[in-house]
């Protein structure tokens, strides 16, 4: 979380001090773009933090249980999605997170990322990537 913080809040405070430069300048084409990308950022990263790190939004998972047919997720706020078709884990090259995909009953394709501090065991969290590991590609 503490590199998310690094990387979000200097980069709108930067976005938004160039932006007032060129609202000031009379470049306000300039701005308006600039605007638009420190909002980006701000909602981009807000997102993040507040939905894979802290958990804090209702659709951030809380609880997961997997087999190699399906996977359960449970959320934040108290529903429970199922992944049943085209589940794929996809690592990231340091080790530390990993992206689930797959189709739920309606054929819709959902998304979630897990980062390993949010397993309370590191074995449960080999245990869900060594799940999935012959199925990557």
């Amino acid at each position: 979380m503490l590199w998310d913080l690094l990387l979000y809040i200097p980069t709108v405070t930067a976005l938004l001090a160039f932006a007032a430069n060129a609202w000031y300048a009379d470049n306000s084409n300039l701005a308006y773009l600039l605007v638009f990308l420190a909002s980006f950022f701000l909602i981009a990263g807000a997102n993040r933090i507040l939905k894979t790190r802290l958990m804090l939004l209702p659709s951030s998972p809380i609880g997961i249980e997997a087999t190699r047919q399906q996977v359960i997720l449970l959320l934040r706020n108290g529903q429970r999605i199922s992944l049943m078709k085209n589940i794929k884990l996809y690592r990231d090259f340091s080790g530390r997170s990993f992206g689930l995909t797959g189709l739920d009953s309606s054929g819709r394709r959902l998304q979630f990322v897990f980062h390993r501090g949010q397993f309370s065991l590191e074995q449960d969290y080999q245990a869900l990537q060594n799940l999935y590991k012959p199925l990557e590609s």
